[in-house]
């Protein structure tokens, strides 16, 4: 399973029905979602004052400053972390991203483009790429690069 930790209000209704198609493709599958939205500046805080992953866990924060990778070594990145028996979270700021000392904190800072997306488009993409990571890893024909 993949925790997704979004800051900011939950998906409007229009984003829920485009994330819902993928988490239902996702279900029973290593790769399934589970969602947790928090308001952002409690988000923050609470990062700030105790991070609360381990080392069992891969923690991916999406930020403009981060690098940017293909699909391929995206779905690469959370297979080696399924592999190596970590809890993947994703974690997604809200409108105003993350300090510093949490994208330091990070296993991996994630760029999806030099573009700066709004943090419920940030959410679709980052379903859909963890749905496309999994039809990489099962040599699907949904990833056709």
């Amino acid at each position: 399973m993949i925790r997704i930790i979004a800051g900011g209000k939950k998906h409007e209704s229009w984003l829920e029905e485009a994330a819902s198609e993928y988490e239902k493709r996702l279900q029973h599958t290593p790769y399934s979602l589970e969602w947790e939205f928090i308001e952002e500046e409690k988000l923050i805080k609470k990062l700030e004052t105790s991070w609360p992953f381990t080392g069992h866990d891969f923690v991916i924060v999406c930020d403009e400053r981060g690098k940017n990778i293909s699909s391929d070594e995206y779905s690469n990145l959370l297979e080696t972390a399924f592999v190596n028996g970590k809890n993947i979270t994703i974690l997604i700021g809200g409108a105003f991203g993350f300090p510093p000392e949490i994208r330091e904190k990070a296993d991996f800072l994630w760029s999806f483009s030099k573009l700066v997306f709004p943090h419920q488009i940030a959410r679709l993409i980052v379903a859909e790429q963890v749905y496309r990571a999994h039809e990489i890893q099962r040599g699907s024909h949904y990833h056709h690069a």
